[in-house]
Formats: C-alpha cells, sequence, structure tokens
C-alpha cells in the first residue's frame, strides 16, 4: 500500500453549522466542497478533515490534533466561546479534550515529549 493522505471523517446532522464551528476550531474555513454533503480541510500534506452529512458514514467519530502550544489553543477557543476541557497530564503529551456539536470527541495534544516506543 503506497498512502498518498489521510482523512479524518466525522458524520454531523448538520454540516452548515458543524462547518462554522470547525471554521472557528481549525482557524479558517474548509478548502473544498466536493458534494453537497462534503466540505473538507486540507490540514497538512498528508492529512486533512472532511466532515458529512452522508448516511453512508455512520457511527460517532474521534480525532486527535497535536498543537504546538495547548494554552494558546485554550484561550482562542475560549474568545470563541468553545469550552476546551481540563489539562490531562500524559506519559507523552499534555492532552485537553472537547466535544463537537454532534458528540464526535476531540483531543488536542501536545507533541510528544519523547518517541513512542516501538510496535
Amino acid at each position: 500500500m503506497n498512502l498518498q493522505k489521510i482523512y479524518t471523517a466525522l458524520l454531523t446532522a448538520d454540516l452548515a453549522a458543524a462547518e462554522g464551528w470547525y471554521t472557528k476550531l481549525l482557524g479558517r474555513g474548509p478548502d473544498h466542497r466536493p458534494m453537497g454533503t462534503l466540505v473538507q480541510w486540507e490540514l497538512f500534506d498528508q492529512g486533512g478533515l472532511m466532515l458529512s452529512s452522508s448516511d453512508e458514514i455512520a457511527g460517532k467519530g474521534v480525532m486527535f490534533l497535536y498543537v504546538d502550544d495547548l494554552a494558546a489553543e485554550r484561550r482562542r477557543l475560549q474568545g470563541l466561546g468553545i469550552a476546551l476541557g481540563d489539562d490531562i497530564p500524559g506519559d507523552y503529551s499534555t492532552l485537553a479534550q472537547l466535544r463537537d456539536p454532534d458528540g464526535n470527541l476531540i483531543t488536542l495534544a501536545t507533541p510528544p515529549a519523547r518517541p513512542f516506543p516501538p510496535a
């Protein structure tokens, strides 16, 4: 398998509302609208986020985002009316979580302090 890109795909009941919420979270609007039930953000060269209101994507999703400065993101989100949970100290990173309007779990984390152990 020669992977080129990966997208996190989350289901939403209201695509317009979810687009507005993720525009606040990510600090900018989506990059593409490939169809009426889908919007996409290109987050970096090999990865992105897709929101869909299509019934073909089922279940609740989880997204994990590394951020440079968790405290700065907390302040930015608070200014937008988005509450980020308390810091959760971990073995490799400090985490903080929130849920989008559809209940999808979003975890923000500091970059790992040391490499993960090999599988």
